[in-house]
């Protein structure tokens, strides 16, 4: 149900005043709905007078606080929230670290925190509120800073593209220091509608969830979704989830699953969405297993894009190169560990390095990320338009390619594959699944099984680099030499 007091805007200025903050909100609703659901976790559940209360208390607890506070790495994924709502509300930017980071890399970060100078106090929507991080090309994480107009416009651009569906509860079942599922319990605070998250992923938890709140919005990434297909698979479930929304990010969607997933969630809406840490949203599209593979979808209400080496020169429609965007959603800057990866800037325009290009009916198609590109015999090969082919194989369950050094093309290209249980396609049987649909220079010269558990990133993606050192490394591992 939509409670909000204005009419679903497309722009941050035709907002009321106190829905131009992330954290104002949360005041107005608890003086308007004091008993509504405001926060609720395995164990806890608050209403937004509870939690308005709670985060008040805590925010004088900061008043003597650096205008830029880390928060501490070992709170639980309600704790940081509060922690974080109450950093906001006295006046003070918030960062969320990764508790996963090694004791160098937390002094680096502190370190570079302590090193900000003071915010302004007279910013108003302008000032920054939010410092996250993300992995750079080094292993250091790169801080990159927001302001609360960036996300309060990204509210608007959900609400806009969306509708009335993207007032749902939010199911976030994912820790707070992923932008993502921080993003999402803070819009369900913003909207009114409350925000339901988890201490620690359970594919369990989350169907529970979604049948004790109809028209709720499930926001995850690919890696949860399969979990809670397999786990519904496995069990009959009491209750029915009537699920509103279902938002897709942080992976790319496996999209034959796209059938099961409409099955579980009858009458769900299933949303996949393209975008970055730097830039917010970008591009979104109804998942549809019939979809093209590198499709990311259409431009945001409030979002332009251009496609070239640079905005001012833009290359043809259908022809690939960076994807540049343009919009109110992007980020400040970083504050830590800038290195290759880092965006790129040019007069108004960002580009975090993707490379895509544009259709004649502008839709956004994906070729991947300029640091993965792999150069063999001249020509440059991106690695996720092969994984993309190999896993609409139905008996690839991940896979991963990656360029090795060869003394006659530079570089070649290895595919690292798991298989789904019980099948067992042949080597020559995925190559000349690849060579229907790629150019010879892109399909995998060598072949690894991997038979361990999968790896994954924390945030839900394919840890990459980690099958390459074990690859470097020519040691065993879970990889295994196919031929």
């Amino acid at each position: 149900m939509n409670d909000l007091p204005f009419a679903l805007p497309c722009n941050v200025d035709e907002l009321p005043e106190v829905f131009r903050q992330v954290h104002l909100p949360l005041g107005y609703w608890a003086h308007e709905r004091p008993q509504a659901l405001a926060l609720a976790s395995e164990t806890r559940r608050w209403t937004f007078a509870e939690l308005h209360a709670r985060v008040m208390r805590r925010a004088r607890a900061h008043a003597q606080a650096a205008s830029t506070v880390l928060l501490p790495l070992r709170l639980g994924t309600v704790d940081t929230l509060v922690e974080f709502l109450a950093v906001l509300a006295s006046g003070r930017c918030a960062a969320i670290g990764d508790p996963a980071w090694p004791p160098e890399v937390q002094a680096g970060v502190r370190a570079s925190i302590a090193a900000l100078p003071p915010l302004e106090q007279t910013a108003g929507d302008l000032k920054p509120f939010y410092i996250g991080f993300t992995s750079g090309t080094s292993g250091q994480p790169k801080g990159f800073r927001r302001h609360h107009r960036s996300w309060t416009q990204s509210f608007c651009a959900a609400l806009c593209d969306w509708g009335d569906a993207a007032c749902g509860p939010m199911i976030a079942p994912g820790r707070m220091h992923h932008s993502l599922f921080l993003f999402a319990a803070l819009m369900g605070l913003w909207t009114g509608a409350g925000a339901v998250v988890q201490e620690h992923f359970s594919a369990q938890r989350t169907w529970a969830d979604l049948v004790a709140h109809p028209g709720a919005v499930l926001v995850a990434v690919p890696s949860q979704l399969l979990v809670l297909l397999a786990f519904a698979q496995r069990r009959r479930h009491a209750g029915r989830a009537t699920a509103a929304l279902v938002l897709i990010s942080g992976a790319r969607w496996m999209r034959e699953h796209t059938p099961q997933l409409r099955q579980l969630l009858t009458g769900a809406r299933i949303i996949e969405f393209y975008g970055a840490s730097e830039t917010s949203f970008v591009a979104w599209m109804v998942a549809d297993p019939n979809a093209p593979g590198q499709a990311v979808g259409h431009a945001f209400s409030d979002v332009s894009l251009c496609i070239g080496d640079s905005p001012q020169r833009p290359l043809p429609t259908g022809t690939p190169g960076r994807i540049w965007v343009r919009s109110a959603m992007r980020f400040m800057d970083y504050v830590h560990a800038k290195d290759g990866s880092a965006a790129l800037c040019d007069e108004g325009w960002l580009s975090v390095r993707d490379v895509g290009w544009l259709d004649a009916d502008g839709l956004l198609h994906l070729r991947g990320r300029e640091s993965r590109m792999l150069v063999t015999a001249g020509r440059n090969v991106f690695p996720e338009e092969v994984e993309t082919r190999l896993m609409q194989h139905p008996a690839v369950a991940q896979a991963s390619v990656l360029g090795l050094p060869d003394e006659w093309r530079g570089q070649c290209v290895h595919a690292v594959v798991q298989l789904r249980a019980g099948l067992h396609p042949t080597v020559d049987e995925l190559a000349r699944w690849c060579c229907l649909a790629l150019e010879a220079c892109k399909c995998p010269r060598h072949w690894w099984r991997w038979t361990r558990e999968w790896p994954q990133t924390r945030s839900g993606k394919t840890d990459h680099a980690a099958i390459a050192r074990l690859l470097l490394a020519d040691g065993p591992g879970g990889l295994q030499p196919w031929r």
